[in-house]
């Protein structure tokens, strides 16, 4: 499946607000759907650039040797999904926010983990 379609199935999840894959690398959005005046992509591509960066640094800070499958970042009305893609050389991660109300979190992350094994980059 190529970005633009994993990007629509993303948005087809119950609740999505937004979503985009982004290379962790550069922090650069390599496709977005959604999103709005109320959710900057390209801003949330950056800010959870950093989040994966930290949190890549604070594992192996501990000596954990294991990968990284999602971050859940838990708001008040809204989640917040980040989920790293296993592809070689290339560090990416597909986001996607949710609004609470409307979502339902453990089918967000298998939709989420159906578009990662589909998805080619």
């Amino acid at each position: 499946m190529d970005i633009e379609t994993a990007l629509k199935e993303a948005m087809a999840i119950d609740g999505a607000l937004g979503a985009a894959l982004v290379d962790y690398e550069s922090g650069m959005m390599l496709g977005a759907a959604g999103g709005g005046r109320t959710l900057n992509l390209e801003i949330a591509a950056a800010g959870n650039t950093d989040v994966v960066r930290a949190k890549a640094r604070t594992l192996e800070a501990l000596g954990v040797r294991d990968v990284i499958e999602d971050i859940l970042i838990t708001l008040e009305r809204q989640y917040h999904l980040i989920r790293l893609l296993s592809r070689g050389e290339n560090r990416l991660f597909l986001y996607l926010a949710l609004d609470r109300s409307r979502s339902n979190l453990a089918l967000a992350r298998h939709g989420l983990r159906s578009i990662e094994r589909e998805l080619s980059v």
